[in-house]
């Protein structure tokens, strides 16, 4: 299981640029980029999929929308190549100024010729891994070739890629027209790792040979086999995760993913991962692994919910099973419950009905939805029976805790 923390930093041009954050459980043996293919998004099935098979992995890896992509903010029209390697740029630095610099780069397609580029930019990176990457960016100007003369001619034109309308500017096409990748990849300098399948029809496998032959050792090709461009299938992303980091692992060092603590049934376990002051890993019952934190503002480093987070989120999945289960059982037509929650502390003083006169109390709001058919006093009888989830109970009983060091 991997945290997924959603994120937004500066690009190059100045826009928000929309990011995931996939980490692996505890502390990582590195930090990666993910550079997502020509049109596409940080969300689409190989960035997601390789950047969580990476995080399984031991391997934390940020994946973002390039600018005017997804959900990033800007016009897709202003940007290009150059403003592409910005981002990448940008996305390095505030991986080091929140987490870690990275030491991996991985680019698919255009966004692997986007990672050629940057990687001598970053210091830090050790090794850059592309999947069906082509070796001159220019070669993207094929998906919108009957309107290169048009775009030359009056500037611009909408082009239709994805099923998508984009407008494409001249500058776009004099910026890839511009690109010395032969020199930026001879000068690497960082161990290279190219994934290509041979049967590739969006980016011939003659581009995996351009870059494997212009680059200089440590170099290594990987075939993809039956794979298609997008790496579609899932068996193709497990795979390429699994090769880049084993691959990778030569160049990082030793160093290992902290194991989950071992629980049994029954038992909750929680153990500090030594990464930040207070981020923590949890197994539950042997069978679920799950995060604590707390965020920059009280000392942690958000890899996890908070403490008072994981109480509310247990209060409501516990609303929501009761809630379910009584209107199974009356045949109440609820097609769906959810519950929002908060939680505060306030002053007694403040607190109508409570037995507490001085000093805070804890107040924790519930907002029920009920989605479907329902009468009012149905609707009633659901909220009355919410009170009665188990969670709740106990959270108004008295409760006993009784502590003791565990020998070892």
């Amino acid at each position: 299981m991997v945290a997924d923390n959603k994120i937004t930093f500066p690009g190059a041009l100045g826009e928000n640029l929309a990011a995931r954050l996939d980490l692996p459980i505890g502390t990582p043996r590195a930090y990666a980029l993910f550079a997502h293919c020509f049109t596409c998004s940080k969300d689409i099935f190989a960035a997601a999929r390789v950047s969580a098979g990476l995080a399984e992995r031991g391997i934390a890896v940020l994946r973002f929308d390039f600018t005017g992509l997804g959900h990033s903010d800007g016009e897709f029209a202003n940007t290009n190549f150059t403003s592409n390697v910005g981002d990448l740029i940008a996305a390095a630095n505030w991986l080091t100024d929140t987490h870690e610099a990275p030491s991996i780069l991985v680019g698919h397609s255009l966004g692997g010729a986007a990672v050629l580029a940057a990687a001598g930019e970053i210091a830090a990176v050790q090794a850059v891994a592309t999947i069906g990457a082509p070796y001159d960016p220019a070669h993207v100007s094929d998906n919108f070739s009957h309107a290169v003369q048009d775009i030359s001619e009056n500037g611009e034109a909408e082009v239709t890629l994805g099923g998508r309308p984009f407008v494409i500017k001249k500058q776009f096409l004099d910026d890839i027209g511009g690109q010395n990748q032969r020199d930026r990849i001879a000068n690497l300098g960082k161990a290279l790792l190219v994934f290509h399948a041979p049967g590739d029809v969006q980016v011939g496998i003659e581009n995996a040979a351009e870059i494997y032959g212009a680059a200089k050792h440590p170099k290594s090709f990987v075939t993809l086999d039956e794979a298609d461009h997008l790496l579609s299938k899932k068996q193709d992303a497990i795979y390429v995760a699994e090769v880049i980091a084993a691959w990778a692992g030569r160049y990082l060092g030793e160093e290992e993913a902290i194991e989950a603590p071992k629980s049994l049934q029954g038992e909750v376990v929680v153990q500090e991962t030594g990464e930040g002051k207070f981020a923590q890993i949890v197994s539950v019952g042997g069978r679920h692994i799950l995060r604590a934190d707390e965020p920059p503002s009280y000392g942690g480093t958000d890899t996890g919910p908070t403490p008072y987070d994981l109480l509310l989120s247990g209060l409501g999945a516990c609303t929501t099973m009761t809630i379910r289960m009584y209107a199974d059982r009356k045949k109440i037509p609820l097609k769906r419950a959810s519950v929002t929650l908060r939680h505060d502390k306030i002053h007694a003083e403040d607190c109508e009905g409570c037995e507490t006169q001085d000093g805070k109390v804890d107040q924790i709001e519930r907002e029920i939805m009920l989605d479907g058919d329902l009468s009012e006093e149905q609707r009633q009888s659901l909220l009355v029976i919410a009170e009665k989830c188990p969670v709740h109970r106990t959270l108004h009983s008295e409760v006993k805790v009784d502590s003791k060091l565990k020998a070892g």
